[in-house]
């Protein structure tokens, strides 16, 4: 789950980003984005330069670029708290995840104006007047600025709303109550089995060497992975992405001129591979991110494989159809995934 945390000046946000912490949560600020840009560009770090930074990064790579930038830094695996939401297209963008829970927290003015003053931050302000006029500044967009913060619209559009105006035992106690329940809620959905497998397809195909697709395979039996396989050029000769293959240098089309490349594709490799380590695969489905071509599906059907589940769409898929239906292959396409999570490959640093 990603509890998204925002609310005016004060109001127990970065509190309950610490306690969230104390229960596993990771956690990302957009504010301490801010503080980067701006120790990146040698600027003060005062409320004015903040908002200007921030307002300045949504006019340019749009509105929702904080939450974009969060989302990109969020894994899968644990539960985040994101703080310092200020603008309602940040909320869009975390909403990207299918798990995400914007929490607003409010309390009085002037007990947040203490709680200001006793934290003694870099930059907040040091009289009420001035705290008063920097909160006002980030209620809505100045001059109707769509670029500019809006708290107003971030907590019209909350899931649900708090008001910390007790000790912090109670803040706890009501963040406590609350998470226990939206974990629940908001928990991540699991891919079904196709998507699964297909995943792991499309990790296979980040091994890819080829320079005109990368294809990625995986063969399973009773829901049990037997072997992987990627497109490439066989073991011991120079990969394609070094030169290696004269077929996928040259640019031939889509489907022609099979016989004179020399990677070995996907599909292929994966039989192969279990071949060499003596994996019985008859019987088996396999999971491929394109429609296999005809010479493979030949291999496919002489290999005992029931089932192909494929991703994207090849030059040859009405061959492929026929060959597989003839010899009772069944063949279907993964169509749009249920779960919007997909392996990201990154690449080394």
């Amino acid at each position: 789950m990603i509890v998204g945390v925002t609310g005016y000046f004060c109001a127990g946000k970065d509190t309950i980003a610490e306690y969230l912490e104390a229960k596993g949560f990771a956690h990302i600020s957009l504010s301490d984005m801010l503080r980067e840009e701006l120790k990146n560009r040698g600027k003060k770090i005062t409320i004015p330069n903040l908002t200007s930074v921030g307002n300045e990064l949504r006019r340019v790579n749009g509105p929702g670029i904080l939450g974009e930038r969060a989302v990109d830094r969020i894994d899968f695996s644990r539960n985040w708290v994101v703080t310092s939401i200020r603008h309602p297209a940040e909320v869009e963008a975390l909403h990207a995840r299918p798990d995400f829970f914007l929490l607003f927290v409010d309390a009085p003015r002037k007990v947040r104006f203490e709680r200001s003053l006793g934290r003694a931050r870099k930059g907040d302000p040091v009289s009420f007047e001035e705290f008063e006029a920097e909160e006002k500044q980030q209620l809505s967009p100045k001059g109707g600025d769509p670029a500019a913060q809006a708290l107003a619209a971030c907590k019209k559009i909350a899931d649900q709303k708090i008001n910390n105006n007790q000790s912090e035992e109670k803040l706890e106690a009501k963040i406590t109550d609350l998470v226990s329940k939206e974990l629940f809620a908001h928990f991540l959905p699991r891919p079904d089995w196709d998507e699964y497998f297909m995943m792991m397809a499309e990790v296979a195909a980040t091994r890819s060497n080829c320079i005109k697709r990368r294809v990625g395979a995986v063969l399973v039996h009773n829901r049990q992975i037997l072997s992987t396989g990627y497109n490439g050029t066989p073991k011991g000769i120079r990969n394609c992405s070094d030169g290696g293959c004269p077929r996928c240098g040259g640019g031939g089309a889509s489907g022609a001129g099979l016989d004179e490349c020399l990677c070995v594709h996907a599909e292929e490799n994966s039989i192969v591979q279990a071949a060499a380590h003596g994996v019985p695969i008859r019987g088996g489905t396999l999971y491929c991110t394109l429609c296999p071509c005809s010479y493979c599906a030949k291999s496919i059907i002489n290999a005992g494989i029931r089932e192909v589940v494929y991703g994207g769409a090849y030059a040859m898929d009405k061959v492929t159809r026929g060959l597989f239906q003839e010899a009772g292959v069944v063949f279907r396409k993964l169509e749009k995934p249920s779960v919007s999570v997909r392996p990201v490959f990154h690449g080394p640093k």
